[in-house]
């Protein structure tokens, strides 16, 4: 198996609410680094990690907007375990980044869109292929099936419209007319918003 011989992490950004600071700060104590927590004055926070081996250190600078931490970096590591470390928090707080791990012949290319991968890309000398891309089948699916559900619906509105017109040709009856008039708009703005 290639050895990784670093990882860049491009434009990562993660958010969460205040409180879950404290989880965050758990997620990198797991990983088994030295964490320095710094407050500064506005209320935004800096966690520098570092590997074991303090061969190597990566400054997380959160930035309190409102209710949330945002935290958005683009650095590039070699100690596996701080890698590792950045991996699981995009993973476990929805972050989005474009993660290169690049091996000594090739980079395969991660990116992350709300803690989930949707798409891995081998680059090489000679091109770049897709090695994975996330398909939301059921969403498409879903989709295809409200569609149809509206077509159906928009069907019978237009059936019920050609009845009332058919209904009012044949009426000479003022406040009758008046009444499948009222009902015609009715249809026409639903019509009109199933449409849209």
């Amino acid at each position: 198996m290639a050895k990784r011989l670093a990882t860049e992490y491009v434009n990562a950004k993660l958010q969460f609410k205040v409180d879950e600071m404290s989880r965050f700060i758990a997620l990198m104590e797991d990983g088994q680094l030295r964490l320095q927590v710094l407050v500064l004055d506005n209320g935004n926070q800096e966690l520098l990690l570092h590997d074991v081996a303090g061969k190597e250190e990566v400054r997380l600078t959160f930035e309190r907007r409102q209710d949330y931490y945002v935290c958005e970096l683009s650095c590039r590591l070699v100690e596996p375990r701080l890698a590792n470390a950045l991996r699981k928090a995009v993973s476990a707080f929805r972050g989005n980044a474009i993660v290169n791990r690049i091996y000594s012949h090739y980079t395969m290319i991660y990116h992350y869109t709300n803690g989930t991968v949707q798409k891995i890309v081998e680059s090489t000398d000679s091109g770049e292929r897709v090695v994975f891309e996330h398909k939301d089948t059921l969403g498409q699916l879903e989709r295809v099936f409200r569609s149809r559900l509206i077509e159906r619906e928009i069907g019978l509105v237009q059936g019920a419209v050609n009845e009332l017109l058919d209904l009012r040709n044949q009426t000479t009856d003022r406040g009758e007319i008046a009444t499948i008039d009222q009902k015609l708009t009715e249809l026409t703005r639903k019509l009109f918003m199933l449409e849209a």
